[in-house]
C-alpha cells in the first residue's frame, strides 16, 4: 500500500507541479492561446493564485514523505488540491470542455488522500 502511495504520489506531484509552473510562468494571454480557454474567465491574478496553490499543494504531496517529518501533511494537501482540481471539473463543465483531465487528478488526489490516512492515522 505503501508503494503505491508512493506511486501515485510521484506522479501527482509531477502533474501538478508541471502545470502550476506552466501558469505561473506564462501570460494569461499565452495560455488561452496554448488551449486553455477557461484562463479568459479569470483575472491574470486569479491565475497565478491557482497556479501557485498547484505548487504549493504538489510540494505538500511530496515534501512530508520523502522527509518522513509530518507524513500526515500529505493526505491533507492530496484532500486540498481534490477540492481545488473539484473546481475545475466544475468550470469546464460550465464552459462545455472536456472535464476528463481535472477529473482524473481529483481521483487520483483523493486515491492519494485515502492511501495516507491510512498509512499514517
Amino acid at each position: 500500500m505503501l508503494i503505491a502511495l508512493w506511486i501515485i504520489t510521484i506522479l501527482l506531484t509531477v502533474a501538478y507541479l508541471g502545470a502550476g509552473v506552466m501558469k505561473l510562468t506564462k501570460p494569461r494571454s499565452a495560455l488561452i492561446d496554448s488551449g486553455m480557454p477557461w484562463a479568459a474567465d479569470f483575472t491574470s491574478p486569479s491565475i497565478k493564485t491557482i497556479a501557485l496553490l498547484e505548487v504549493i499543494g504538489a510540494l505538500g504531496l511530496i515534501l512530508p514523505l520523502t522527509t518522513g517529518i509530518a507524513p500526515i501533511l500529505t493526505p491533507i494537501a492530496a484532500v486540498a488540491l481534490a477540492a481545488l482540481m473539484l473546481g475545475a471539473v466544475v468550470v469546464h463543465a460550465r464552459r462545455k470542455e472536456s472535464v476528463v483531465a481535472p477529473a482524473i487528478l481529483t481521483l487520483l488526489s483523493i486515491v492519494v488522500a485515502v492511501l495516507g490516512f491510512v498509512a499514517f492515522v
